[in-house]
């Protein structure tokens, strides 16, 4: 499948799922702790239904509505990329996790997210992350070769365009901001928010070409 297939467009990629992540001990972790609070009467199951249900309004199409106005509102993307929370609120979206940081993609730098300890993701934005995220797989090799994932999901780096990985912490989650495709002068926020998908917003994907 050509690089043209996978650009712009979200993808299970299961070559990043193993055996392995059943057996992963942040998996098991998150799975112990939440069955002990719920024992223990911290929470109770239908309160922890509320909680998802409240994260599943978040979704992509969140964070393709803060790329678009940043693209159209050169203002806007200063405070977001110097400081993200407060700029975000400004568009009536709250982020629940500590710290939220975007990083811009150029012609001369791409980023790419990852969390390498377990599926660290500003979930209050965008939702639930892919499996493959939170796959032992993406997590080791997206460090160790990351311009041989980004082939993977379709994505070919130039040479001379440096790739900077950002290892996202319970502290501390991060948002990639692409660059806006050539050929959307004067188009509005809402079309240009339908270029940015998911992946884009990982650092995987490139927003979807303007024919």
């Amino acid at each position: 499948m050509s690089s043209d297939d996978h650009n712009g467009h979200d993808h299970d990629h299961t070559v990043f799922q193993d055996e392995d992540d059943l057996r992963d001990p942040a998996l098991i972790k998150y799975r112990a702790i939440r069955s002990l609070l719920m024992e223990k009467g911290v929470f109770v199951a239908d309160e922890l239904r509320v909680a998802v249900e409240r994260m599943e309004q978040a979704g992509p199409h969140v964070g393709a509505a803060i790329v678009a106005k940043a693209w159209t509102d050169p203002e806007f993307r200063e405070r977001v990329l110097t400081d993200a929370k407060p700029a975000v609120a400004e568009l009536g979206y709250t982020i629940a996790e500590a710290d939220l940081i975007v990083v811009e993609n150029t012609s001369e730098l791409h980023n790419l997210i990852v969390c390498t300890l377990c599926s660290c993701y500003p979930r209050s934005i965008l939702g639930q992350p892919p499996a493959w995220y939170i796959s032992r797989s993406y997590r080791t090799r997206a460090v160790r070769e990351p311009r041989a994932v980004l082939a993977e999901f379709g994505v070919q780096v130039p040479p001379n365009c440096a790739v900077r990985v950002h290892d996202s912490t319970a502290d501390m989650r991060y948002l990639v901001l692409p660059v806006r495709p050539v050929g959307t002068e004067g188009w509005d926020n809402d079309r240009l928010a339908g270029l940015v998908t998911r992946d884009c917003l990982i650092g995987t994907a490139l927003p979807r070409a303007v024919a």
